[in-house]
């Protein structure tokens, strides 16, 4: 089959021929490596794997993945069970050139149904407690308090702040009215936190107001929040302020974002304006809870590198401690981050995780200050129903929630 010679030479080619790539290792082989071993060759494939899928080079990719389908799964070992979504996540990416193929093979997937992560996963079960403690510390001589909830969207984090209200700082009195804002562009999200915290109210005797704003989080403005003269107000983002941070990496390549200090601090003007926006409103507390990894990064082979060493330690942290189901439902949700990393470009990546020394620098500027915390973090970790290898340290005004040596997440509070 003849063509005109093109001017410039595609990225990619696709070729009905067979390549002359290593062959996929025979079973015998496979079967005969040490876990250890295993482990090391995934490693490799994978690191490999992903130079090749970011230059573009099809071929050699795909020689890559044939290799590593017979070493990794999602019912093996963590490191396997990782690769396995690594691999999703980086052939997701070679098959986005060509955008008629992948909508094809997308086309009317039912979506998953998101887990309810915090009453198995003790991280999040630890951020809410932190929020709903300080929480009532920080308001208890308030009558009338409002929070805001920028798209966390889980009934059980607001039915804790509730009880909170309830169990201390008001005396004999009766509880504050509350009442709670929560945006999400999810409605049925919304419908079903309603129902749930409007029963919980009647339950605890409280009076309560639910305001649901079915927008997502970049079109909130201030005008839609209706804050009230008198009321005492509160922010809570719990994996959610990152999304802020998604803009065109082509426009941050060419024009050279980035901070002036040489701090590693994109600068981001919806981030900015965001806050400037809030801090506006005179909030009496600003809760932040997001990942600590590194994902704002623009080139894919450094984001796969952080990909890996965090999910590695995310995996290993729920081996041993959880039942199947579970599991399984967790690791499903981390692989719809991973593969967002990964396969994902430009405004269309939402997981742009920052460390939380980033994060001090991005509040800072913006005229917060880091507040404290009340959390006995050893007492916190005896009550995760017997969860073990998890910690909570204190971390420069903010507390990080560990798994064993490797902070997963950044909880901090912030005041103007």
């Amino acid at each position: 089959m003849s063509s005109t010679s093109p001017s410039k030479k595609p990225d990619v080619n696709l070729s009905l021929t067979l390549t002359t790539s290593p062959a996929r290792p025979p079973c015998h082989v496979v079967e005969a490596l040490k876990p250890e071993e295993r482990g090391i060759r995934l490693i490799q494939l994978l690191l490999t794997c992903a130079n090749h899928t970011s230059s573009g080079n099809l071929h050699h990719a795909d020689a890559c993945l044939r290799q590593i389908s017979p070493l990794a799964s999602v019912s093996g070992d963590p490191l396997q069970r990782l690769a396995a979504r690594l691999a999703h996540a980086l052939a997701t990416r070679l098959v986005k050139r060509w955008p008629g193929l992948y909508k094809a093979l997308n086309h009317s997937q039912p979506s998953k149904p998101e887990v309810a992560v915090d009453r198995a996963f003790p991280c999040l079960g630890f951020a809410y407690a932190i929020i709903a403690r300080t929480l009532a510390h920080a308001m208890s001589e308030e009558r009338v308090i409002h929070i805001v909830d920028l798209g966390s969207g889980d009934p059980n984090l607001w039915a804790s702040v509730m009880q909170s209200f309830v169990g201390m700082g008001h005396g004999p009195s009766r509880p504050p009215h509350l009442r709670i804002t929560c945006v999400n562009s999810n409605k049925i999200i919304l419908e079903k936190m309603g129902t749930r915290l409007v029963k919980e109210a009647v339950g605890l005797d409280m009076a309560f107001q639910f305001n649901p704003l079915n927008v997502p989080l970049r079109e909130l403005t201030a005008d839609m929040l209706k804050v009230r003269s008198g009321e005492a107000l509160g922010f809570v983002s719990i994996l959610c302020l990152h999304v802020l941070l998604a803009e065109d990496d082509r426009v941050e390549a060419n024009f050279g974002f980035g901070g002036s200090e040489g701090n590693g601090v994109k600068d981001c003007k919806q981030m900015g304006e965001f806050l400037g926006m809030v801090k506006s409103m005179s909030p009496k507390v600003f809760f932040l809870v997001e990942q600590e990894a590194d994902h704002n990064l623009n080139r894919l082979e450094d984001r796969f590198v952080e990909g890996l060493h965090y999910y590695s330690a995310m995996f290993d942290s729920l081996e041993g401690n959880y039942g199947c189901e579970e599991r399984v439902g967790m690791e499903e949700m981390f692989g719809r981050e991973i593969e967002d990393i990964v396969a994902c470009e430009g405004l269309e990546r939402e997981e742009r995780h920052e460390r939380y020394g980033k994060w001090m620098v991005r509040f800072g500027g913006a005229g917060f200050k880091p507040e404290r915390l009340w959390c006995d973090g050893k007492q916190m970790v005896e009550e995760a129903n017997g969860k073990d290898g998890y910690k909570i340290v204190n971390e420069k005004a903010g507390l990080m929630i560990c798994w064993h040596e490797r902070p997963l997440y950044a909880v901090s509070a912030w005041i103007c």
